[in-house]
């Protein structure tokens, strides 16, 4: 009987040590995908509050809940099954060209946003974002509405790039990681924009107080609010970039890998053979340089490949004059 017990409670134990080594599967293939969609995570962190700025302080919080909600949403019931649908029966050449196509919007808005810089033309999110206070609840859905939807874009490319970083792991463990990210992503994005959107209230707050120091602190609060606002959206350009450079030199290396038409070696080639040079060449701080090199000339494939798309686009008839217009 004993013997019995020590052999259920040692196959339990095994069970209890599998699951752990599962449970820390899944957390480090999560932390990888979630690492390489980090161009879009800034990118969403940096695009929401925007729709909020101008909008009733008590109407922020919820505004940015349904925001999150539709985001869950969109990643879970719409953006997953059609990934793991993809992953499981689509040829192999499917993914990589999606990913192609997410790479290169991604250095197409990085380009945009350039572009809006230099030219001190006005992104769309902002023209939204001014109008928001005179809003009423109609509106305010609309508005809502609109912002999932952007969501959904951004949320498909993480998703997608995620998606990437685990295809060699079993179906279930896929479905599993992809869950983890969407959760964890969402959670992140808009647990950093409420902080960020409710930062001038709380300084405002402490400004009011009779102390001299929290009346400080309460007033750089309410200053850093639009240069932490204009260095995420910097950070944000850069990410795009750098992700979609990156994104666009691995998959035409895998086209090429499988033969594939579109496929293209040389410029993935060219950048791995400097990276490794200049790792090689500088000793203990080789693999910080390395990478510095691999992201700063991703980020060039990405403004280049960018400015391309976006000249394209502004040249079109209706596009270029809506450019104009903002």
């Amino acid at each position: 009987m004993s013997a019995g017990l020590f052999g259920l409670l040692d196959d339990i134990a095994v069970l209890a040590r599998l699951a752990a080594a599962s449970i820390d599967d899944v957390g480090a293939a999560a932390g990888r995908a979630s690492l390489k969609a980090a161009g879009v995570v800034v990118d969403d962190t940096a695009v929401t509050p925007q729709y909020v700025q101008g909008v009733a302080a008590q109407r922020e919080l919820p505004i940015i809940k349904q925001i999150a909600i539709g985001s869950v949403r969109n990643k879970l019931l719409f953006i997953l099954p059609a990934a793991l649908l993809l992953s499981q029966f689509a040829p192999e050449w499917v993914l990589p060209l999606i990913l192609v196509g997410g790479g290169t919007f991604l250095a197409y808005e990085g380009a945009h946003k350039v572009w809006e810089k230099i030219s001190h033309h006005e992104a769309p999110q902002q023209a939204e974002g001014k109008v928001a206070a005179e809003i009423g609840p109609e509106q305010e859905k609309e508005m809502v509405g609109g912002a999932i939807r952007t969501d959904f874009i951004l949320s498909a490319e993480i998703m997608v790039i995620s998606l990437n970083e685990v295809l060699e792991e079993p179906f279930f463990s896929r479905a599993v990681v992809l869950v983890v990210v969407a959760i964890a992503i969402t959670a992140v994005v808009y647990g950093v924009v409420a902080a960020i959107v409710k930062m001038d209230d709380v300084g405002l707050a402490l400004a009011q107080r009779s102390s001299a120091l929290s009346q400080r602190i309460g007033l750089s609060l309410v200053r850093a609010m639009p240069r932490l606002l204009d260095v995420i959206a910097l950070v944000g350009t850069a990410a795009m970039l750098w992700v979609g450079g990156h994104i666009l030199l691995a998959q035409f290396h895998e086209l090429a890998e499988l033969d594939f038409f579109l496929g293209w070696n040389g410029p993935y080639e060219a950048v791995h053979h400097l990276e490794e040079a200049v790792h090689d060449a500088t000793g203990a701080v080789g693999g910080v340089l390395g990478w510095v090199v691999n992201t700063t000339l991703s980020a060039v494939v990405g403004l280049v490949v960018g400015a391309v798309v976006l000249a394209i686009v502004l040249a079109l008839p209706s596009r270029s004059k809506a450019a104009t217009a903002h």
